[in-house]
């Protein structure tokens, strides 16, 4: 942005100190002259007969109260010049680094000492966000690094796919359609689920009022098949749970977690538990699934996007592409809740979400 050229703050500081202290000088000097010379006989005899008078008095004050004033204004500039660049270094190490920062170094901090005052709390409140920058740069950059791979794969699939046809005329016509249909398949829900994630990052949705209990119902009556292919026990209960959000991405999020808990669970003979309620302030669904014990190392990971748990049991067929967490998260930050992942001692994975309760 082109701003006219100004005078810079330590400039102002510097001038604002002089003529302060000149100001405080004149108004002594004025208080002398009140005070003192305004009483002194004006005539030739001066006081009580003995010399000098005002006249004489004045010729000799006003010299030494102009030396004395130069003098205040000299060191009022020199001083405070001075102060106003000691005052204001802790500004210029903050100006540096939000060059750094400006350059695409976000590693750097203020690290400012001293004890808390305006400044100290400025330079702390720079490093958090130049932490929190950095975070959310790096995590950008892996996932558009995973992003990336992930999309180029079903696209070098499909090229080889192509090339073997081209190169085999016994190759079966049918065999080619059907392979490529899955490839196709995966892209475009890898593509679904990435448009997703963006819209739910965005946080780019109406709030309307929405009942968690009967989220859950939708989703569970929809996933019901894969559950009983699966021969695994799918149960819903709890009590109504209202909250404010997106009807669609709150029913996506409720759909990822139970899917994830029928994908992930033990080969046959499993249960998930799907429960709703309401608390004072928050509106609480937990999604409960048996299955193999997990380490505590692996689930924090679990969230993370293209994490897909390899040591977690999963059928080849519904393998996903690694953003069922990453989508639930980020639907759940969207919606100011907060979503907790605990291993079950049994085995198994127990994810809380809690959001703002609609009164």
């Amino acid at each position: 942005m082109n701003r006219r050229p100004g005078l810079s703050a330590r400039l102002k500081l510097t001038i604002s100190y002089a003529a302060l202290l000149l100001l405080a000088g004149a108004v002594l000097l004025a208080v002398v002259w009140v005070s003192l010379l305004r009483y002194v006989p004006d005539n030739d005899q001066g006081l009580l007969g003995i010399a000098p008078n005002r006249y004489l008095l004045v010729r000799m004050f006003a010299p030494a109260a102009a030396t004395a004033l130069a003098f205040l204004f000299v060191f009022g500039v020199l001083g405070g010049w001075l102060l106003a660049g000691r005052m204001l270094a802790p500004l210029t190490r903050i100006g540096d680094a939000a060059r750094l920062a400006a350059s695409g170094s976000l590693s750097h901090r203020v690290r400012l000492g001293g004890p808390a005052d305006e400044f100290r709390e400025l330079a702390d409140v720079f490093d958090t966000m130049l932490e929190r920058l950095e975070s959310h740069v790096g995590e950008q950059q892996r996932f558009a690094t995973n992003a990336s791979h992930e999309l180029r794969t079903p696209l070098a699939i499909s090229q080889a796919i192509l090339d073997v046809a081209r190169t085999d005329p016994s190759y079966e016509r049918g065999e080619l359609i059907e392979r490529l249909r899955t490839v196709n398949t995966r892209a475009i829900d890898l593509t679904e689920a990435l448009l997703l994630l963006s819209r739910s990052d965005r946080r780019n949705f109406t709030r309307a009022p929405v009942d968690l209990s009967l989220i859950a119902e939708e989703a569970a009556e929809t996933l019901l098949p894969l559950a009983e292919q699966r021969r695994i026990t799918l149960d819903v209960t709890g009590e109504p749970a209202p909250a404010a959000g997106s009807a669609a991405l709150l029913l996506r999020m409720v759909t990822n977690l139970v899917q994830n808990a029928i994908v992930h669970n033990l080969p046959t003979g499993g249960t998930v538990r799907v429960h709703t309620e309401r608390r004072r302030y928050a509106s609480v669904l937990w999604v409960e699934n048996t299955g193999l014990p997990l380490r505590p190392e692996l689930v924090p990971t679990l969230t993370e996007p293209f994490q897909r748990g390899t040591e977690r049991v999963r059928t080849d067929e519904h393998a996903g592409v690694g953003l069922g967490l990453a989508i639930v998260h980020s639907v759940v930050r969207a919606h100011d809740g907060m979503l907790e992942l605990a291993p079950r001692p049994a085995g198994g994975l127990v994810a809380t979400i809690r959001l703002p309760a609609r009164r």
